[in-house]
């Protein structure tokens, strides 16, 4: 028989037992979230980004509708909830399935690690049926469509209907900001939907270029194999870093005749076409350019205003019409840097607790707002440097066939930039007939809509006169 005192020591033994199991299975339920986060947060920003903002940022408690996250500086704290909080967000409802708010402490502690007794098996990447993350807010929906982009857009429509078989590879290459990592990831969240058991790998060339060294070190090439040419979709971005890596290259090429022979989609993205690629094989080359490459150019005036007003939708905010042209105007071709412009700003406005209107945002941007009319020769002398004239023959009598283009294009812009009559710009351009104006004017604007080369010198000359 137990004594009462052995008695209310057994029960004290097993409600102790039971809070310290129950905070171990919290604490490992945690860490294993954590692992999780910061592997998906990985693949989504720069190593650069991921060092400075995310390694010694960890999981301090979660409840049922908030987490709140252990950060080491209040630097850090605003970097976050700036430029990172939606991500964050994103990633979160990816892997609970809950919108969970999102608070950070400030502790100068480091990221948690195994305390050596059997957990390490917890900071093993959790196997789902895709075999990396695809960020879920780039979808075809908020991808905004304009002159620019509609070719890579039609593309990627018609891979979501026939994957394998319509366009493969699909090639998007572009400058930076363009949309291409967008437009990518849009495939496969669209396929995800309607196919959620279809296997998508989402890498990074960096990604595929360490996971073949790790093989090679390890002595584990069939798995590297085995997971790669599994897939139902490879989607490779930046793929232009594979210049004058022969081992990544070779194996790539391997890989994507096998992908190839099964009719897996792939879907790659460069800043550069095939051919500009330097070092990269001629049988990869050959291979990219076997199936459908598109130019992605940066975005004109009108599609970076939708493309403001759409996240300003997005974010619940609200801003003038006139200040989102002015926006606009002030970034010319890269899509990231003018979403991030549009967020500081009206974070900036909340905090001094102003109007997002014209004026306030003024003080934000680099240069104060360019005035119709202002410097029209300024326009002349920027076509003249764009097409590698002489300032004189283009507003001369010459008229020889390579100063039509250019005067025509001068027409249009003096017209639409400046708002310029057309009697005002044939005196500008050496005296010319108003009718001689009018035709080139209304010429370029009807193969703006129809002509790419068009529209890249306009996207060109625009942005060197800005």
């Amino acid at each position: 028989m137990l004594s009462c005192q052995e008695k209310l020591c057994g029960l004290w033994f097993v409600d102790k037992f039971s809070t310290t199991c129950g905070e171990r299975s919290q604490t490992m339920d945690n860490l294993r979230l954590q692992h999780k986060f910061l592997e998906i947060i990985k693949s989504q920003v720069s190593s650069a980004n991921f060092r400075a903002w995310f390694t010694n940022t960890h999981i301090e408690s979660l409840e049922e509708n908030k987490i709140i996250l252990a950060i080491p500086s209040a630097f850090v704290k605003e970097t976050l909830n700036l430029r990172h909080l939606k991500l964050i967000e994103d990633v979160l409802f990816q892997i609970t399935g809950k919108k969970l708010k999102v608070e950070f402490t400030i502790k100068n502690g480091q990221l948690p690690k195994p305390n050596g007794d059997g957990e390490e098996d917890i900071f093993q990447p959790i196997r789902t049926h895709t075999t990396s993350f695809l960020n879920p807010k780039y979808t075809l929906e908020n991808f905004v469509v304009g002159l620019s982009n509609n070719v890579a857009y039609a593309a990627a429509q018609a891979v979501i209907q026939n994957p394998g078989l319509s366009y493969n590879p699909l090639f998007l290459y572009g400058g930076t900001g363009v949309g291409k990592t967008h437009l990518m990831l849009a495939i496969g969240n669209t396929l995800l939907k309607s196919k959620p058991n279809l296997k998508i790998i989402y890498c990074p060339s960096e990604t595929f270029m360490n996971d073949y060294v790790n093989a090679i070190q390890t002595h584990k090439m069939g798995d590297l194999r085995a997971k790669y040419r599994a897939c139902d979709m490879l989607l490779v971005d930046d793929i232009q870093f594979f210049s004058g890596r022969e081992g990544t290259q070779q194996e790539f090429f391997h890989t994507f005749n096998e992908l190839q022979s099964k009719n897996s989609q792939m879907v790659l993205t460069s800043d550069n076409p095939p051919n500009e690629i330097a070092k990269l094989e001629d049988r990869l080359k050959s291979r990219f350019q076997g199936g459908l490459m598109v130019d992605i150019q940066p975005p004109d005036f009108d599609t970076r205003v939708a493309i403001l007003k759409a996240r300003c939708m997005e974010k619940g905010e609200s801003l003038e019409e006139d200040a989102l042209k002015l926006l606009a105007s002030s970034l010319d071709s890269n899509i990231r840097e003018l979403e991030g412009k549009l967020m500081q700003i009206m974070q900036s406005l909340k905090l001094k607790n102003l109007e997002a209107t014209y004026e306030n945002i003024i003080p934000f941007l680099n240069h104060q707002p360019k005035k119709k009319g202002q410097n029209p020769k300024q326009l002349l002398s920027t076509i003249s440097d764009f097409f590698n004239l002489n300032l004189k023959d283009l507003v001369g009598p010459r008229r020889h066939k390579e100063l039509v283009l250019p005067r025509h294009v001068a027409m249009y812009l003096l017209s639409e930039e400046f708002d310029m009559t057309v009697e005002s710009i044939g005196k500008l351009l050496g005296g010319r007939d108003h009718t001689t104006v009018m035709h080139g004017r209304d010429k370029i604007k009807k193969m703006i809509t129809t002509d790419r080369e068009v529209q890249r010198i306009m996207i060109e000359v625009k942005s060197r006169l800005s």
